[in-house]
């Protein structure tokens, strides 16, 4: 299942595609921060701690969710 939606209806553990990419990432952990939302994400298949990165996202942009 896929869904649009916008950044501010993400939570932690959610499964999401950023914008302009094709991958899917898991959503570790979700802040507000200045110029928008703060996500750490990881690949799906790789957790390692290495692997996580923080991306910042306007309040407007959309989304594509997918299940778990």
């Amino acid at each position: 299942m896929e869904a649009i939606i916008l950044a501010g209806d993400i939570n932690a553990g959610d499964v999401i595609v950023l914008p302009d990419s094709r991958d899917a990432v898991l959503v570790k952990q979700v802040r507000l921060g200045q110029g928008g939302f703060m996500l750490t994400v990881v690949p799906v298949d790789d957790d390692c701690p290495d692997a996580e990165r923080l991306v910042t996202l306007t309040a407007g942009i959309r989304l594509r969710k997918t299940a778990p």
